[in-house]
């Protein structure tokens, strides 16, 4: 039996214990966990001990006011993320300015509707967690993002495809001219996708990057190949660009071995792609799409070329198949 996810907790700091106590009901009327401190050397004391994902900050407190809290928790990289959300009974813009300045993420000035606190505190999160969850390379979402969209669609109950895209090669453009190469190879594939996830117009098609050069868009069917037909074409041409004159007019790169310090060739760089389709199985849970895409992807790196391999099984013994983009050398 899957165990529900944790709670989020959020650290509400006010001198006044009244307005303290009132925030406090509230906020676990909406399911959230709460701590609660008066002053703000206790406010870092609950920080360190618990580790809230949100602190809700009054400015004006004994002690310690919520402006010099802000500035320590930006201060240390192990709280520097964690959102924080200024309460004040000043209104005046300078008063909001040395708030934001400070680090805070929004500012409410009491008295305050309370439906207005819950909903900026539920935006606050949402917006912290998919700042988190997004690549700082390429700026797309991340894997829990992906999961969540793939959850959606399940839901949703029209029929999708899931795409892994890998680049073939890409170990040897490491290897042979550092990771800096590398990045530019796993932006320019970004950069390809987005054009055309663009261009695949409605419905609405998912991108998402799960790590190094693997990525995963989530369309529906039928815009499975003219999608990922745009997006390799126009990476094997600019991917091309960005080898050294040299190895781009001879076709491959030349390795070294890690083993044995012996040359081999490894061709420039292709794309596989894998790709779930929703209508073949009867799915749950999104980890077993994912799953089936990255399996297909596998199919894919063992063929000539770019290629994208498509999971047409419906029982686990029938064969998947596949259909190539591209013939060159792996």
């Amino acid at each position: 039996m899957t165990q529900p996810p944790p709670r989020q907790r959020i650290l509400v700091v006010d001198d006044d214990v009244d307005i303290a106590r009132f925030v406090e009901m509230n906020l676990r009327m909406e399911g959230f966990d709460v701590v609660v401190a008066h002053d703000g050397v206790a406010a870092l004391e609950e920080v360190a001990a618990r580790r809230p994902d949100l602190v809700l900050l009054d400015v004006a407190m004994p002690r310690l006011d919520g402006v010099e809290v802000t500035k320590r928790l930006r201060a240390d990289a192990m709280t520097s993320a964690i959102p924080v959300i200024m309460l004040t009974a000043k209104g005046l813009t300078v008063d909001k300015v040395v708030g934001l300045t400070a680090g805070a993420d929004d500012y409410i000035v009491k008295p305050f509707d309370t439906l207005e606190l819950v909903a900026r505190v539920q935006t606050t999160l949402r917006r912290n967690r998919e700042f988190r969850e997004v690549s700082p390379l390429t700026g797309l979402p991340g894997n829990a993002r992906i999961q969540q969209e793939i959850s959606d669609r399940l839901r949703g109950g029209s029929d999708f495809a899931v795409c892994h895209v890998d680049i073939d090669g890409f170990k040897a453009v490491n290897d042979v001219y550092g990771f800096g190469r590398g990045d530019e190879f796993i932006a320019t594939l970004a950069r390809k996708l987005h054009r055309a996830v663009v261009a695949a117009g409605l419905p609405p098609v998912f991108l998402g990057h799960i790590g190094g050069d693997d990525f995963v868009v989530v369309c529906a069917p039928e815009q499975v190949r003219p999608l990922t037909e745009r997006a390799v074409r126009e990476f094997e041409d600019e991917a091309d660009t960005l080898y050294d004159a040299e190895d781009r007019a001879r076709g491959y790169l030349r390795v070294k071995s890690r083993q044995n310090n012996e040359l081999h060739d490894v061709g420039l760089v292709t794309v596989s792609i894998g790709v779930a389709l929703s209508a073949q199985r009867d799915y749950t849970d999104p980890r077993e799409v994912i799953a089936v895409a990255n399996e297909m992807k596998t199919v894919a790196k063992n063929q000539p070329g770019s290629f994208v391999a498509y999971d047409r099984r419906k029982t686990k013994h029938e064969p998947g198949t596949g259909s190539p983009r591209r013939s060159g050398p792996v």
